[in-house]
């Protein structure tokens, strides 16, 4: 058992409670940076009152590969608006002088984080009390790169598996996971898709032949059903595109948050918790 009060440990003992809710986690993403450092910082900390019980905090790249339109323009808004992987980790700063339980996890691409510096990024990183780390373009022939010394300093790597990891590969991508196991539940881009329930139940219980760990599934979450759905298949059920979007829908033409944004954001994440928390008790009993 993992012992201390974050990185790891604040990842298992937020799942490990919601296990013994028998409830899954809604795990909320949103750009940091995006469309302003207050109002993102604004959203950020009203997460976990909205109903969020993990963040995914994106770090902002020029060329975000695995991104669909959505999350790429929440990206692009972030940089125009001046954030540095500096200015995100002053973001969990504040977060965490608010909350000292919501588990934390940056995810991005490797580019920054080079750029950086990966032992003063770390250094950093837990300083300012980020939980894991989800790097989408280092597989897991690079562990020595970041993975093994991301686990070294305390905090979770957590990797992706998707619709085509097949069995001979499963055991290496899962092999220095820690934290969670994030299922992307369609092959492509992020919001692409809505994606298929009895896929996602049959692959989760792959997984779960594989690993102890917690699932996430992820890509193509939009509604408060489908939330729903996912949440009685999985651990948790990750929505990022359908917030990034709000975000977008609340903005004017010169890239300005219009009023009442920070609500309208955190209503969507109200709706996305209120579907993950009811969807077991809809379940009929065995």
């Amino acid at each position: 058992m993992t012992t201390g009060t974050g990185g790891t440990a604040r990842i298992e003992r937020r799942f490990a409670r919601l296990a013994l809710d028998d409830r899954a986690a809604l795990v909320a993403y949103v750009m940091a940076g995006d469309p302003n450092r207050d109002t993102a910082n604004a959203i950020l900390e009203g997460l976990p009152s909205a109903g969020a019980d993990a963040v995914e905090l994106g770090i902002p790249f020029t060329d975000p590969m695995a991104d669909g339109p959505a999350i790429q323009a929440s990206g692009l808004r972030a940089l125009k608006a001046g954030t540095t992987l500096d200015r995100v980790l002053d973001s969990v700063a504040r977060f965490r002088r608010r909350d000292s339980d919501t588990p934390l996890v940056l995810m991005g691409y490797y580019n920054p984080i080079y750029a950086f510096g990966p032992d003063r990024f770390l250094r950093a990183a837990k300083d300012v009390g980020v939980d894991g780390l989800i790097v989408v373009d280092l597989p897991p022939e690079e562990d020595a790169e970041l993975c093994l010394p991301t686990l070294e300093a305390g905090l979770s790597f957590i990797r992706l598996a998707t619709p085509t990891t097949d069995e001979s590969r499963l055991p290496r991508v899962l092999g220095n996971t820690s934290g969670f196991v994030y299922y992307v539940s369609i092959t492509g881009i992020t919001g692409a898709a809505i994606p298929d329930l009895s896929l996602v139940t049959s692959a989760v219980e792959r997984l779960k032949r594989h690993t102890s760990l917690p699932v996430a599934v992820g890509f193509g979450i939009k509604t408060p059903e489908q939330a729903a759905a996912i949440a009685r298949a999985a651990d948790g059920a990750v929505v990022g595109s359908a917030l990034v979007t709000a975000i977008s829908e609340n903005i004017d033409a010169d890239g300005k948050a219009r009023p009442g944004l920070v609500d309208a954001l955190l209503t969507r994440v109200q709706g996305l918790a209120d579907g993950v928390r009811r969807a077991r008790e809809a379940e009929p009993a065995s």
